[in-house]
């Protein structure tokens, strides 16, 4: 199909469509103009012309002139209809043209942004239309000039509820589709459906006798869908319901005066549905951004954790590439050789250990258990850093731990203590005391429990510091992530433990993990 032939077929599907509506919606019209209650009509033309910007003008022309002529027999003059209908055509293509160029189209109405944007400007644009248009009327003879300000309240807040009660509806048909084909087929629709259509029959069902007394119960339906689908579900409820008060009001026949106060209770209803769901939409989406910044954020913290645990192993292979490199000089073919290359495999096998294990633990959590002693861990934990401390001129001290024995992962274990142990470091270079130190000792609580203290005499941690320590994205450090301590505190969880931060005039962490075993002996 070529291009041409899609846009006839499109517009004139559009033109067919907004005839329809404004047929179905010519109740209780004044003088037999297009003055009535509610305008759908222009919220199918608002949706459509956002879509297709200017293109819309002249078919939404040729609609209005149709339906001029087809739902209310031509009130007016020939040219003054043409006026008229061009004048509606321009106003309601220029609304919908300031809201197409001041908002995200992609996305649409579900922020509050562009909701409340999208609100003021249809609110003011269609007071302004109807100014204009009320007064091509009055000046055609078809209005007396007595009657003028109150047929502009009523065509505005025909137009204005029209638009604000179907627009996101056509809206999403239009633009988003694919989500309201699959908010449509979920059960809780269905629910939400019938629920409107039993508190429009409820609300409606004694309407001599109670007026507006139940009209308030139709909010329940339209919180349901909005709370359960965001802004789709608002728009759906929302359509359902206008559509309710239409047929009960052309089945009851109720008065023009009750119709008025109707819809502006209608136009409060589906706004107060509509911010509802903006706010859940937003909500799902700042859920969504934040769980892509924490594994983001996660995936930077296992960089710099892979970056410190495989340099022992890299700065290994190199020392041990640089000997067979000298053994090959000197003609070694012998064990030695053989020797230094099975010491590169080991180192090489270990590096891919730790990126392994360090890579299962951030992406899914697994851990892998297995039986060490407190001095083991302590010593693996620490002799690393041994050469960090001496660069720092920092005075690393290691007391003798007890000959306790826990099951946990040793990989993971490690990565806590350097990080407790770095941090250290860090906060006393950045404010270095005289003799800066940090001591690492173990001791065995009376709960049997293995407790870890990593103490340095620095400035240590205030109370409020104390609270927030562990919290994610929270660091005293200018270049942290903040993100060390948290998941330190979660490795640490894993493994039946915990990981705390005192208050003291230095710095004091502990790590306290439960034992498998305790011996009476000890260094």
């Amino acid at each position: 199909m070529s291009e041409r032939t899609t846009k006839l077929v499109r517009w004139t599907a559009f033109i067919a469509a907004y005839v329809a509506l404004d047929w179905g919606s010519f109740l209780h019209a004044t003088h037999g103009l297009n003055i009535t209650p509610w305008n759908p009509a222009l919220a199918l033309g608002l949706a459509v012309s956002m879509k297709h910007g200017r293109d819309t003008i002249l078919p939404w022309f040729v609609a209005l002139l149709i339906g001029e002529m087809l739902v209310r027999g031509l009130p007016s003059p020939l040219l003054n209809t043409l006026i008229q209908s061009a004048c509606l055509a321009g106003c309601y293509s220029g609304i919908a043209d300031i809201i197409r160029r001041n908002f995200n189209i992609s996305g649409g109405l579900s922020n509050q942004r562009n909701f409340f944007f999208w609100l003021a400007v249809v609110v003011f644009g269609t007071f302004l239309t109807s100014c204009i248009y009320l007064l091509l009327l009055f000046f055609s003879g078809l209005i007396p000039a007595e009657e003028w300000r109150l047929l502009v309240l009523r065509f505005w807040i025909g137009d204005c509820v029209g638009a604000i009660a179907a627009m996101p509806f056509f809206w999403m048909l239009i633009e988003h589709h694919g989500r309201l084909r699959q908010v449509l087929v979920r059960w809780d629709t269905l629910g939400y459906t019938s629920l409107a259509v039993i508190m429009v029959g409820i609300a409606f069902g004694r309407w001599e006798v109670d007026d507006f007394k139940y009209f308030h119960l139709m909010f329940l339906p339209l919180v349901w869908a909005a709370a359960a689908q965001g802004f789709a579900g608002a728009a759906i409820a929302a359509f359902i319901l206008q559509t309710g008060v239409i047929v009960a009001v052309q089945w009851l026949r109720l008065l023009d005066s009750m119709v008025f106060e109707m819809q502006m209770m209608a136009a409060v209803l589906a706004s107060v549905g509509f911010y509802i769901g903006v706010l859940i939409d937003e909500r799902q989406r700042i859920n969504a951004e934040l769980k892509q910044t924490l594994r983001l954020a996660a995936a930077a913290e296992m960089a710099g954790a892979l970056a410190h645990e495989i340099n022992q192993p890299l700065t290994a292979l190199s020392a041990y590439g640089t000997v067979c490199e000298q053994l090959l000089a000197r003609g070694e073919t012998g064990s030695r050789l053989s020797d230094t290359i099975g010491r590169m495999v080991s180192e090489s096998r270990r590096a891919a250990e730790v990126v392994r294990r360090l890579r299962d633990f951030f992406r899914t959590g697994a851990t892998r258990i297995e039986r060490i002693t407190a001095r083991d861990l302590l010593a693996s934990g620490t002799d690393s850093l041994r050469a960090k401390a001496a660069q720092l001129g920092i005075e690393l001290s290691v007391a003798p731990a007890p000959e306790a024995f826990l099951l946990a992962d040793r990989m993971q274990m490690e990565v806590v203590l350097r990080n407790l142990i770095s941090n250290a470091f860090e906060a006393l270079s950045e404010k270095r005391p005289d003799d800066p130190r940090v001591e690492v000792t173990a001791i065995v609580t009376d709960d049997a429990k293995l407790c870890i203290t990593v103490a340095d005499n620095g400035p240590g941690l205030s109370r409020n510091a104390v609270k927030r320590v562990f919290e994610p994205f929270h660091s005293t450090k200018s270049s942290g992530l903040g993100l060390g301590l948290a998941i330190s505190r979660a490795i640490a969880e894993a493994h039946g433990g915990t990981l705390l931060a005192e208050e003291a005039n230095h710095g004091m962490f502990k790590l306290i993990l439960p034992l498998e075993e305790l011996t009476d002996d000890a260094d």
